[in-house]
């Protein structure tokens, strides 16, 4: 439905037709699941800024590393077939793997936004 960013995380926003209310969850977080809700756009931007000062005031009084979504890397599977061909461009290219797929997102993403 939507997105919020506020200190370097994104929540992303639903509604419940049932519940008429909004609800969301932070994205990218593999360890630490952080959600939200509110009534009104007005609370679910509240809710979602107040989730992450909780939890980044909880990570520094327990003396945690808060978890920081997209790190960069990520692991990446797909057939033989296309990992040939693509490492067969990229090397035509004279680029690695990672600068040809690096590129390859980086136009998709432009192109999609």
């Amino acid at each position: 439905m939507g997105l919020l960013r506020y200190k370097g995380y994104t929540g992303k926003i639903d509604y419940s037709e049932e519940e008429k209310t909004f609800f969301g969850k932070v994205l990218g977080l593999r360890r630490d699941g952080i959600i939200f809700e509110g009534d009104s756009v007005f609370e679910i931007q509240k809710d979602f800024e107040d989730a992450i000062d909780h939890y980044l005031k909880h990570c520094k009084e327990s003396g945690f590393e808060p978890e920081k979504p997209y790190n960069g890397k990520f692991v990446l599977r797909m057939s033989p077939e296309l990992h040939g061909k693509a490492a067969e461009i990229a090397e035509s290219l004279g680029k690695s793997m990672n600068e040809f797929i690096n590129d390859a997102v980086r136009s998709a993403v432009a192109n999609a936004g």
